[in-house]
């Protein structure tokens, strides 16, 4: 059991429960799922194959390709082309990332400032944000020339909240970091 897991366990669904009235202990929000995605805005195989490489070095897991549904002639895509890659952590490889990502990656000043205001949107259940400069992961500082080109990393952080206020408390027990704009409890 991961650490982050085990404070979940034993502070934060306590913290819920007394904040929140809930009928039924499967009502606690939770983490479900984070899901870290690359777009590939051309059919570039080089950028392509770059993010594939840095989502398996971020996360030592391996990520699958995103292919288009549908042709679009004004962005040169046909049906069925490479256009991204993701990749889905749960479980405990969730808890590994998030607190790798809370404790290493945040409190550098540097990467506040590529986590714009404006690149955080919630939802109910979700809340994403994309890095502008993904470069600051230990794994890819040292093969700069590899990774230069890439666009931005996009993080869904997927839970199962009923509501905006729960999504946000549960962020704010993990010690996530909210500008201003969220830490006002009513929606944005």
């Amino acid at each position: 059991m991961h650490f982050f897991e085990h404070y979940y366990e034993n502070i934060i669904r306590y913290d819920l429960l007394n904040k929140f009235a809930y009928k039924n202990i499967q009502q606690l929000p939770k983490l479900k799922k984070i899901v870290l995605s690359f777009k590939c805005r051309n059919s570039d195989s080089n950028q392509l194959i770059s993010s594939l490489v840095t989502l398996e070095l971020i996360t030592s897991q391996k990520p699958i390709i995103i292919k288009s549904k549908i042709s679009n002639i004004a962005f040169k895509i046909r049906k069925g082309n490479p256009v991204g890659c993701k990749l889905v952590l749960r479980k405990t490889s969730m808890y590994i990332f998030f607190a790798r990502f809370l404790l290493q990656l945040l409190p550098n000043y540097k990467i506040l400032k590529n986590i714009s205001s404006q690149n955080f949107k919630s939802i109910k259940k979700s809340f994403s944000f994309e890095i502008n400069k993904i470069l600051f992961f230990p794994e890819l500082e040292n093969q700069y020339q590899f990774f230069n080109r890439l666009g931005n990393l996009q993080i869904i952080i997927v839970t199962n909240s009923k509501t905006y206020k729960e999504l946000i408390f549960l962020l704010k027990s993990f010690k996530f970091f909210l500008n201003s704009k969220y830490n006002s409890i009513g929606r944005v």
